[in-house]
């Protein structure tokens, strides 16, 4: 029964239909290695060694909860004040709490570990997020919790000087921090880089991959909707568009000011252009990375990404031989990148030249790393709470 468990979870969806033999033993090796790991994740399920509390303040939550860690929320209100869930992976009981209404003592604290999800982008943003990480410090010194991971949806030119007193290594408390990217001081022991994901704050949905989304014909070679900010690669993209009649082919909305709030009118659009197309351009803003990135391969389109650093603190390390993007670079993302949109008239030439056969495995080679890296995220995430949280048996 190896196609009633595809890797996407979909029972009706069978990505391997008619493909040769070889694809097939390779995805049947694939499939193999990650039951592997998931049932070694099952043989340590017998008993929960560890409850973690997970305190969604700021909009990179919903993406841990829904998208990485596949998990529901009650009510299903996105507007609510209150909302809730949770789940048992490896050793842990996770419950996630997230809404206007979960405020520094107005709830319960039910588990010794926490996980506070915070949003650090802007001054305004790190003085709440400093009341969180004070609040928490106050439950340590009472005894009330014994350990803090932190998530943060990190400064776009990685400006996250202010969390740093607070990390154990530094004479604080907060054990790990997943940050979003390419933060220089990320080191694999207790500093990981996270990702962006999708634009959960704009309601970006948990995509399920359909039959017709890996096997229709697109009508677009391409799409970009999006702000074209004054003297940036951007003005440079639409030029380039423009000279060999590229705009034509592809689904190209420009705007000059940025909108934080989507109409449900622009919202369509824009999924809309993802389905259609099989290619997103990704062309850089403030950081290279960008929500654009996830949401295009949750449908399937293929993120052609301007491979460039921006500027700022971002990456400024020995270490960050690969940045930008080093975390999506490092999981083997099978994007297209480019250091120069003057490179782009010679990808989109040899995307006309590709037959719907070609497309159809590049799409399934796309969503098929995409579940992958969710679920090694998953994965990581829990392991490495696991590894700190949970005293060592060495003795």
């Amino acid at each position: 029964g190896f196609t009633d468990h595809v890797a996407l979870g979909n029972e009706e969806w069978n990505p391997w239909e008619g493909d040769e033999k070889n694809e097939l033993a390779a995805s049947q090796q694939r499939y193999e290695a990650s039951l592997k790991m998931i049932k070694y994740a099952r043989s340590h399920l017998e008993q929960t060694s560890l409850r973690v509390q997970i305190w969604g303040k700021a909009a990179i939550g919903l993406y841990l909860w829904q998208h990485i860690f596949g998990g529901h929320l009650e009510p299903a209100d996105v507007t609510a004040q209150w909302r809730e869930g949770s789940q048992k992976a490896g050793k842990t009981y996770f419950s996630f709490l997230t809404g206007p209404s979960v405020v520094p003592g107005y709830f319960s604290v039910e588990a010794e570990h926490v996980v506070l999800v915070l949003n650090g982008r802007e001054p305004a943003k790190v003085a709440s997020a400093t009341q969180w990480l004070r609040y928490a410090q106050t439950l340590i010194q009472t005894r009330k919790i014994q350990h803090v991971a932190v998530v943060l949806l990190g400064n776009e030119q990685c400006n996250n000087g202010w969390i740093q007193p607070y990390l154990k290594r530094n004479g604080g408390f907060v054990n790990l921090l997943f940050v979003t990217y390419d933060y220089a001081f990320v080191n694999e022991e207790d500093i990981f880089q996270w990702p962006l994901g999708v634009a959960t704050y704009r309601n970006f949905p948990v995509v399920e991959p359909s039959w017709s989304m890996l096997h229709d014909p697109r009508s677009y070679l391409c799409n970009f909707l999006g702000t074209v900010y004054k003297n940036s690669s951007r003005e440079t993209l639409m030029e380039i568009l423009k000279q060999d009649g590229h705009d034509k082919l592809c689904w190209i909305a420009a705007r000059e000011q940025w909108q934080p709030q989507e109409t449900n009118e622009s919202f369509k659009n824009y999924q809309d252009a993802l389905v259609h197309s099989d290619l997103t351009l990704c062309p850089v803003g403030i950081n290279t990375e960008c929500y654009r990135i996830y949401e295009a391969c949750s449908y399937g389109s293929l993120p052609v990404i301007e491979d460039v650093m921006t500027p700022g603190d971002c990456g400024n390390s020995s270490m960050y031989h690969s940045a930008p993007l080093q975390l999506l670079k490092t999981m083997g993302a099978p994007f297209i990148f480019i250091k120069n949109w003057n490179e782009l008239p010679a990808v989109l030439e040899k995307e006309k030249k590709m037959n719907l056969q070609e497309k159809i495995q590049r799409r399934k080679k796309l969503l098929e790393w995409y579940q992958n890296f969710k679920a090694w995220m998953r994965q990581k995430f829990i392991n490495t709470l696991e590894n700190s949280f949970l005293p060592s048996d060495k003795g």
